[in-house]
């Protein structure tokens, strides 16, 4: 691997940890472009290169990772957990969460309440998809 590359990388890899740690906080491309010291239009392009999807795909997915664990392990509303993992409605967050989990919210937690395994097997199972 180039030199080159190897920054690219890291700096792909530093903005995707900052998503990881913020994901709850409004991020948006020219935020994280900043971060990565690219323009955004770069970042968008190389972020989809290095890992598969866009920028704004894989903040919502770790977004709905958070609200499965939530859903699973809280019997917080479904809205309080829409907002505590960064949605701003709950519409979109169903939407988002059906497309990504293939069932909506309630359903998800109605199904995970009849399963009795370890949290690790758990997350494994469950774990969205790219």
């Amino acid at each position: 691997m180039s030199r080159a590359a190897e920054e690219t990388n890291r700096r792909m890899l530093r903005a995707r940890d900052a998503m990881d740690r913020a994901f709850a906080q409004p991020l948006d491309v020219p935020a994280l472009a900043a971060i990565a010291h690219v323009s955004p239009a770069h970042f968008t392009r190389t972020f989809r290169a290095t890992f598969g999807e866009t920028p704004h795909r894989y903040l919502q997915r770790r977004r709905v990772e958070r609200a499965m664990f939530l859903l699973r392990e809280s019997d917080r509303s479904v809205t309080d957990i829409c907002f505590e993992v960064g949605f701003g409605s709950t519409g979109t967050f169903s939407r988002t969460f059906s497309d990504i989990v293939g069932r909506s919210p309630r359903a998800y937690r109605k199904e995970a309440a009849g399963t009795q395994a370890p949290t690790c097997f758990t997350m494994a199972w469950t774990r969205p998809s790219a």
